[in-house]
């Protein structure tokens, strides 16, 4: 098969949409050494295509291509620059995420991956255009798509009742973590990364987008009615202050509870460095309203880093009981729960437990044979 997959998100600092198309990549070259790949992006720079080869392990691989296509905007990709292209270089699949493109030949089967619909459920978090957009255009796109992939089960189910989706037409693929996650990290390193990002001795973590829908503000708040009871400890929020979308109801929080010096912004985690910042928390906390998955709950479980977690229904799917929850809802609840898993280390030791032996059961390598296999099916 003639295969195409848009990675316009490798290199773009895209946190989860990024990590799912560069590990999903990687493992097809590894397993996979009779289709044919292209690999689309509107990166043009030699230099960065070159380094993306080297970071997707296909320096030597004959059926991978990166192509770079010249584009003004993401509306311009869709709509002229890929089709043309889809046109005049027949493909049997054609593969990306959330908004498939116009005017492709009936011949190229259309893959969409759907990470999740948050936007359905809280439209207030987005900006009007975006929203508009995101309205207009995924129906369309759910409907032209061959085939539609949740990031999970409880995405697929959202999506079937929301989108009104023929259950035959979707199917579910969990994401997972690096299997670089797993080397062992020497002091020395983590020391390095402790003085690279400026990071306190004892601290909570918070990594990944800084959406409004990821209630960020809440664990602010709950972080300041503790705080006096963890001895030294910090928060630190993991994560890119000038992405777009940025709740800016994030820095009003931290000036209402006084925590200016309580609350770390390292800025944007390089691939490479995520390991240790995780390695250095002393506990991982995910407080999202909504979620399609979760990636750095999984990555944080695959290291022994206790979590507290929102308790909504993609959480629950990935970590079932290897981790702590809390309900949304009970203000008391959540900082309860925090102060506990910061303070009982008999808890602590015990979500270590679980959360590794859980976490054992993801894997990119699965995700990447499963994808082939649809891949075959739906051609």
């Amino acid at each position: 098969m003639r295969i195409g997959i848009d990675i316009r998100n490798i290199g773009k600092k895209r946190t989860g949409d990024e990590v799912v198309f560069f590990n999903l990549v990687k493992n097809l070259a590894a397993i996979d050494s009779e289709n044919k790949y292209f690999l689309f992006t509107d990166i043009l720079d030699k230099e960065n295509i070159i380094e993306i080869k080297k970071r997707l392990n296909i320096e030597n691989k004959q059926n991978f291509e990166i192509v770079s296509l010249n584009t003004t905007n993401k509306f311009v990709w869709n709509i002229w620059t890929l089709p043309k292209y889809l046109r005049n270089n027949s493909l049997d699949i054609y593969q990306t995420q959330y908004i498939t493109p116009w005017f492709v030949p009936k011949n190229t089967k259309i893959i969409t991956i759907v990470h999740d619909i948050s936007f359905n459920f809280y439209p207030q978090f987005i900006k009007f255009f975006d929203l508009l957009f995101l309205k207009i255009l995924i129906p369309v796109s759910l409907r032209r798509a061959d085939k539609i992939i949740a990031v999970s089960e409880f995405t697929a189910n959202e999506i079937i009742r929301y989108y009104n989706i023929n259950p035959k037409k979707i199917t579910w693929i969990h994401n997972a973590f690096s299997e670089d996650f797993l080397r062992e990290i020497s002091q020395e390193e983590l020391l390095k990364i402790q003085e690279k990002y400026s990071l306190p001795e004892k601290f909570i973590l918070y990594l990944g987008t800084m959406q409004p829908r990821k209630n960020i503000p809440h664990l602010i708040s709950a972080f300041a009615r503790i705080k006096d009871s963890l001895t030294d400890t910090k928060l630190v929020l993991c994560g890119n202050k000038e992405a777009h979308n940025f709740d800016k109801k994030i820095e009003k929080a931290i000036a209402q509870n006084g925590l200016q010096n309580d609350v770390y912004f390292p800025g944007y985690v390089a691939d490479e460095d995520k390991r240790a910042i995780f390695k250095l928390s002393r506990v991982f906390v995910s407080p999202s309203l909504y979620e399609g998955f979760g990636i750095p709950i999984l990555e944080a479980m695959a290291l022994g880093i206790p979590v507290l977690a929102s308790k909504i229904p993609p959480h629950e799917e990935i970590a079932g009981e290897s981790i702590l929850f809390f309900e949304i809802n009970k203000k008391d609840d959540f900082e309860n729960k925090l102060k506990e898993i910061c303070l009982n280390n008999d808890l602590r030791e015990n979500l270590a437990k679980r959360s590794r032996e859980k976490a054992g059961k993801f894997s990119w390598r699965n995700s990447a044979v499963k994808m082939l296999s649809i891949y075959g099916k739906t051609k």
